[in-house]
């Protein structure tokens, strides 16, 4: 599909400076499913709300986690989900692709330049500007985070804008955020203070990935022993996943939801978030917790966490002493 679908669709064909343009109504296309994708579209959605803070935007997306994730922009219209398995809900699927014929855009933006089905929703909505979001190369010399997966579709964005004759913006990229309320950091506060019956900073670990991305129990044993000897005044506990397993065998203080709100909430009064490259590693940047994400299979560049202290480490080519050096640094630092 990406072989069909890679020279469909040209952003920048046809464009001539317009300044009486006028961008109100905006489709944001992200057909994924996954957790982590779906969170890192949060920094493009804040910099179109930035760019256009009266514009309506509707989301074009894969299964039903998104409107938890957005629950609190209130820029979000219409989100258009599809079935996160077509052939088993063929009529929603045709649906969801009816609607953007049927809906009217000033703008349309492809969030993921790896997206086939994100190039076709593109070229196939109903909209005066499209964005498809070609890789741009020439940007690699320019912008040395232009390879990470939720950044450079903002700097595609502010190019495009800029050949319409709307000013480039030049501010911070913004991080990801889910925009947890006050009442639910204080949900959070409370489940947190229930499990560990101190108030000491708290260190939490997420112990599962999919794939080769997991990291086995015993090299989280391992890892575990070395934190609790560098932080023996921290909490340290471990949010459990979806499927309520333990790469520690349960042996330390745990939390478990299946809410991704309430996991942010309990993980946004957590002092440091550490897990491998998965969802809710991405979760976690989006609570506003500083997160240090373990690489050794992914490309790191392209998916490590960000948000004020964040940062990613190879497991490939740093050991756990220097991880623990690291980890210390950040601490001085919070």
């Amino acid at each position: 599909m990406r072989r069909l679908t890679k020279n469909i669709g040209k952003s920048n064909a046809d464009i001539a400076p317009n300044k009486g343009i006028t961008i109100k109504k905006i489709l944001i296309s992200r057909p994924n499913h996954r957790l982590g994708n779906l969170l890192l579209l949060s920094p493009l959605v804040q910099e179109v709300i930035n760019t256009f803070p009266d514009s309506k935007i509707d989301l074009f997306v894969k299964g039903g986690i998104t409107p938890s994730i957005y629950q609190n922009y209130s820029n979000i219209g219409k989100i258009i989900q599809l079935p996160k398995k077509p052939f088993s809900n063929i009529f929603k699927y045709l649906k969801g692709w009816t609607m953007l014929k049927t809906r009217k855009y000033d703008l349309v933006i492809n969030a993921s330049f790896g997206s086939s089905s994100g190039r076709l929703s593109t070229l196939f909505a109903n909209s005066t500007y499209k964005l498809f979001g070609e890789f741009e190369e020439e940007h690699l010399k320019q912008i040395p985070d232009y390879h990470h997966s939720a950044k450079n579709s903002i700097y595609n964005l502010r190019q495009y804008l800029s050949r319409l004759g709307i000013s480039e913006n030049q501010s911070k990229l913004p991080d990801l955020n889910i925009k947890l309320s006050e009442d639910e950091i204080t949900s959070g506060r409370k489940k947190l203070f229930n499990l560990t019956q101190n108030n000491k900073p708290t260190i939490c670990l997420f112990t599962n990935a999919t794939g080769d991305k997991c990291y086995s129990e015993e090299w989280w044993i391992v890892f575990y022993n070395h934190l609790k000897q560098t932080f023996p005044d921290h909490n340290i506990v471990e949010l459990l996943p979806v499927e309520n397993i333990s790469k520690l065998n349960f042996t330390i203080p745990h939390f478990y939801s299946t809410d991704i709100r309430e996991m942010g909430s309990f993980i946004a009064n957590s002092t440091l978030f550490i897990a491998a490259d998965n969802g809710v590693m991405h979760l976690a940047s989006a609570s506003g917790t500083p997160t240090v994400g373990l690489f050794s299979v992914t490309d790191e560049n392209v998916y490590k966490p960000y948000n004020g202290k964040s940062f990613s480490v190879n497991t490939n080519q740093t050991d756990n002493e220097n991880i623990m050096s690291l980890l210390q640094e950040t601490m001085i630092q919070i």
